[in-house]
């Protein structure tokens, strides 16, 4: 006989048989059923976090932290700070990147398209081999979150 108890863990139970199922057919399929490396939290403030330069183009005062993966490699994604006021040149990336604006206020502009202005929690997307430029709007510097989809390069335009 169903207790409340028992008609209320029956679709907990039901969900969590679903997933050892789920679990045990991604481990016959050769894919091991539990991450191998750990997860990730990182804050813009930790010391830890190993700023370096960005490219020469870009403004004095320009850093860069690697968040996860190999820079030279696909999937990489980095903390990219610039400092108030200072603008970005006119430049373009091979490839794609996905952002989130986490500090400031960004106004950014890819050519042939009107300028956005990013705040924090904004996300954007830039395609491969887009131009673009920005401006840090705001008093303080500006963090964005870059996801790229390809190794990361920055080609100044002239």
């Amino acid at each position: 006989m169903a207790t409340p108890l028992t008609r209320g863990l029956r679709p907990a139970l039901g969900a969590t048989s679903r997933l050892l199922a789920a679990s045990a057919l991604v481990g016959a399929m050769g894919v091991p059923a539990l991450a191998i490396e750990p997860a990730l939290h990182i804050r813009v403030a930790d010391k830890a976090l190993a700023w370096g330069p960005c490219p020469a183009f870009m403004p004095k005062g320009c850093e860069l932290a690697v968040l996860h993966g190999n820079p030279a490699q696909a999937n990489a994604d980095i903390f990219f700070r610039i400092p108030a006021k200072a603008e970005i040149p006119k430049h373009w990336h091979s490839s794609a990147e996905r952002m989130i604006l986490v500090e400031g206020v960004l106004e950014v502009s890819y050519t042939g398209q009107a300028p956005v202005t990013l705040r924090p929690g904004s996300y954007a997307y830039g395609p491969p081999k887009a131009p673009h430029s920005a401006v840090c709007r705001s008093a303080t510097p500006c963090v964005l979150f870059i996801a790229f989809e390809g190794p990361i390069d920055a080609h100044q335009n002239h």
